[in-house]
């Protein structure tokens, strides 16, 4: 069985120095423009306590043009810098529907350049890419073939930190969903193995920046030498930079490694829902949760498993997976991340990982058969609100392993 997906295709790709100097000004026209109507939503909304939409946005841009200030838009494709306004009008919405923080100003430094440009501000003939305002088709590396027959819906263009170039081009492409298969596996995420798995078997973290660890601090070091403005300091900063992108591919690839062999082997995968965000708050531990990834490899289990019809299943965060015995449903007092190795009252000797891992797949199991809550029940004394889990047997109705 397959199905029709919108999927987006990234390449590398190298510009002559006038294509270049054209994205160079395109992608200064967006952040402006993008800022510029962010400063006047956010004004009207003080001073009139009136939301603004898109069709004023658009507008606003128009009489823009039209000024001896910013006459310059005129100058690259008018479709980037109106895909920046229905991107900050998406943002909006976003924010007024409470699924995400208020919109923030596009930094030249720190914000990522890039254009999108839709179907009517590109040609696409004979797999060759050519952007509005330019003359010739861009050099892209085409490392994998589009789906046969493609048309490119959009392009987006952008440079990151390193200098690099890529382009993001998204069509139609056909997924085979994978045959069905028995075997499902509960995944325990960790530190020192990267995931440690239902069956026993633990995934050893590549740990990538601290691979690189040494080479950056070097480079960052450097960086803190040059005098700020120079031409020097700018070299050095894309030194840094390409350290960090190295770091990133490497994990990158690493987890769609990973996350395509769970689902290929097992019909359903159960995780756990993280507090990633709180846990970084450990400055102990915050520097090898970031490197873990475990926000990233969540998200291509997600999508991934909607692909090729698989059943992610995520129990809830509180469920005390680590001190549950798997054998008697007995949750332990306490359980230090020190101790990696634990003895039950009942005589079961559980590595912490394993345990935890097979008590996250029976928990999912319950939730997928009969929608059990995960959560164990809490003895609250009468006028009292329990705040810590007491020793007892688990919920009825969760299968044990």
């Amino acid at each position: 069985m397959a199905r029709q997906v919108k999927r987006a295709f990234r390449y590398r790709f190298y510009p002559t120095g006038e294509q270049a100097a054209e994205l160079s000004r395109t992608f200064g026209c967006v952040r402006l423009v993008y800022n510029r109507a962010l400063a006047q939503r956010t004004r009207a909304w003080y001073q009139e306590r009136r939301r603004t939409s898109y069709v004023e946005t658009s507008a606003w841009l128009t009489a823009w043009k039209r000024t001896e200030e910013l006459g310059f838009l005129s100058q690259v494709s008018s479709v980037p810098l109106q895909q920046a306004l229905r991107h900050l009008q998406t943002a909006f919405t976003n924010f007024f529907d409470k699924r995400a923080a208020y919109p923030r100003f596009k930094s030249r430094k720190k914000s990522r350049a890039s254009a999108e440009y839709t179907r009517s501000a590109f040609t696409w003939r004979d797999g060759r890419l050519t952007l509005a305002k330019m003359s010739g088709p861009l050099a892209i590396v085409w490392s994998r073939p589009l789906p046969e027959g493609a048309e490119p819906s959009t392009v987006t263009v952008s440079r990151d930190g390193a200098g690099r170039w890529f382009c993001s081009i998204l069509c139609e492409d056909t997924i085979t969903r994978l045959d069905p298969v028995k075997a499902a596996v509960g995944v325990d995420a960790g530190v020192t193995s990267l995931v440690t798995l239902s069956t026993g078997e633990k995934v050893t973290n590549p740990r990538h920046e601290r691979a690189d660890r040494e080479r950056l601090a070097k480079a960052q070091k450097d960086l803190a030498r040059k005098a700020k403005g120079s031409k020097n300091r700018d070299k050095a900063r894309q030194r840094v930079a390409r350290i960090h992108a190295r770091i990133t591919d490497r994990r990158r690839d690493f987890l769609h490694k990973l996350s395509t062999r769970l689902l290929h082997e097992n019909q359903v995968v159960v995780i756990e829902d993280l507090n990633v965000a709180g846990m970084v708050r450990n400055h102990c531990l915050a520097r090898a949760i970031s490197d873990a990834a475990w926000r990233d490899l969540r998200t291509m289990l997600e999508y991934k498993a909607d692909w090729y019809g698989r059943e992610l299943i995520v129990i809830d965060r509180w469920f005390p997976s680590s001190k549950l015995c798997g054998r008697c449903g007995t949750i332990a007092e306490a359980m230090p991340l020190k101790v990696r190795e634990w003895r039950c009252g009942c005589g079961a000797v559980h590595d912490r990982d394993v345990n935890a891992a097979r008590n996250v797949l029976a928990a999912g199991l319950a939730v997928s058969a009969c929608g059990a809550d995960v959560r164990p029940k809490r003895r609250k004394p009468s006028g009292q609100t329990a705040t810590k889990q007491e020793t007892h047997p688990a919920r009825e109705g969760i299968p044990r392993l």
